[in-house]
């Protein structure tokens, strides 16, 4: 300075007037710059007309940073960018939250000018971490997860999400740091867990404009103990006598359920070797009328116990109707008629309203249909049989004899006519009569 003012001590007056009357439109411009800690800064003063007037950088505490392009403050991380009667630009490396504040750009007119450029610098998160999470956690349990990061400036803000999805009721505090530049942010979680939260991650992500929209986030996968629930899945929806049915138990819980009781009606399984038991599947073999009842399936670990049931109902194999053929002939009539026929045994009057556990559900009595065509059937081969034995005794019937011979027509008298007719029985030509 003592050397920029005593140079000006030597200027003669006339240079001096113009210098003063020609400056009158400059002006320094800056503009404020922000940088994420770590990072570089750039500060440039321009003049749009300048008459070769010198530009000057200082910081907060009002050190001279720059003279032109000299060097006035000896740090290694400030550097000169630009020096022209126009510009000024220097470079701040490693910025760190101290170098933050207000930097003075100077134009030496008569009298000096000046422009200020605010340097923010911003305070980087720090990764978060979530507490509070003990694994593992039974189902209906109340969970509150902490996560938590220190060091942003400004604050950071927090935010949860479980399945992709934002959860907006939380709780969020906000500290001051030690250092009273950054700030320690944390957000409180809670939440009642059900099996559905099994294998669940739930995210703590902090936004802050220093990461460049790239969040940093924490991941929790969740753990949940719950009590098994079972299904039982048939092999066919409609089991039918004689055929095989493998019943499946299917069985969820955590900690898995392994193995599982098969009974029957309360009890154990009544035919072992036809029932056959295979991990979660119950086997059984031919299906009876007897294999009737109601089937449970139950599983258990560690948390708890759970059943299910499926109510066996053995059907009948469906009824088959041949057709009935009639063959003709010309002296006997053959009839072929099969028929498959199923009856249901009759209930005597006295026996009792109940039913039987073992009895076939929605039965019915007799197909009516069915006896009515068989009686049409045996009535119509009855009448083709009367029929064809009548022609059969019309065609063969014997011969017989008139009264009158030939020639008694000639006889005068009665007496005549039956004398000449016996006489003539013998050698005479037999009238015949046929019945067709």
């Amino acid at each position: 300075f003592v050397f920029f003012f005593c140079n000006l001590s030597w200027v003669p007056a006339a240079a001096s007037k113009n210098k003063v009357k020609g400056s009158q439109g400059q002006f320094p411009l800056t503009q404020n710059v922000t940088v994420v800690e770590g990072g570089t800064a750039i500060l440039t003063c321009r003049v749009d007309q300048n008459d070769n007037t010198s530009l000057q950088w200082s910081n907060p505490a009002q050190q001279t940073l720059y003279f032109d392009d000299k060097k006035a403050l000896r740090d290694n991380r400030i550097e000169l960018v630009r020096a022209s009667w126009h510009e000024l630009s220097i470079s701040v490396s490693d910025v760190s939250l101290s170098d933050e504040g207000q930097y003075t750009c100077s134009l030496f007119t008569m009298p000096v000018k000046t422009s200020k450029a605010y340097l923010t610098v911003l305070g980087v998160p720090e990764k978060p971490q979530i507490s509070g999470f003990s694994s593992p956690v039974m189902e209906g349990d109340l969970m509150q997860l902490t996560c938590k990061t220190s060091g942003s400036k400004p604050a950071a803000d927090i935010r949860w999400f479980k399945n992709d999805k934002e959860i907006k009721d939380v709780k969020y505090l906000k500290e001051e740091d030690a250092n009273r530049k950054t700030f320690t942010v944390s957000s409180t979680l809670d939440f009642r867990v059900d099996r559905s939260d099994d294998g669940v991650a739930v995210i703590c992500r902090v936004d802050h404009e220093s990461l460049n929209a790239t969040p940093q986030v924490a991941m929790q996968v969740l753990e949940i103990h719950y009590t098994p629930s079972v299904k039982i899945i048939p092999s066919t929806p409609f089991p039918q006598e004689g055929q095989p049915l493998i019943l499946t138990c299917e069985s969820k819980g955590k900690p898995l359920p392994e193995p599982v009781l098969w009974t029957k009606d309360g009890g154990e399984l009544p035919d072992p070797d036809r029932m056959v038991v295979s991990g979660r599947e119950l086997n059984i073999l031919f299906l009876n009328k007897t294999d009737n009842g109601t089937y449970r399936c139950e599983a258990t670990n560690t948390i708890g116990q759970s059943s299910a049931e499926y109510v066996l109902i053995v059907h009948d194999v469906p009824n088959t109707l041949l057709s009935t053929t009639i063959i003709p002939s010309l002296t006997t009539a053959t009839v072929t008629t099969t028929v498959a026929i199923t009856t249901s045994p009759t209930t005597s009057a006295t026996t009792s309203s109940g039913r039987d556990p073992n009895a076939l559900a929605g039965q019915t009595g007799p197909d009516h249909a069915l006896i009515g065509g068989i009686v049409a059937v045996v009535v119509f081969v009855t009448l083709c049989s009367i029929f064809l034995l009548g022609r059969y005794l019309a065609r063969h019937k014997g011969t017989y004899l008139t009264n009158e011979a030939k020639g008694a027509e000639d006889a005068p008298d009665a007496d005549t006519a039956i004398i000449n007719a016996e006489g003539s029985q013998v050698n005479a030509e037999e009238k015949k009569e046929y019945f067709i």
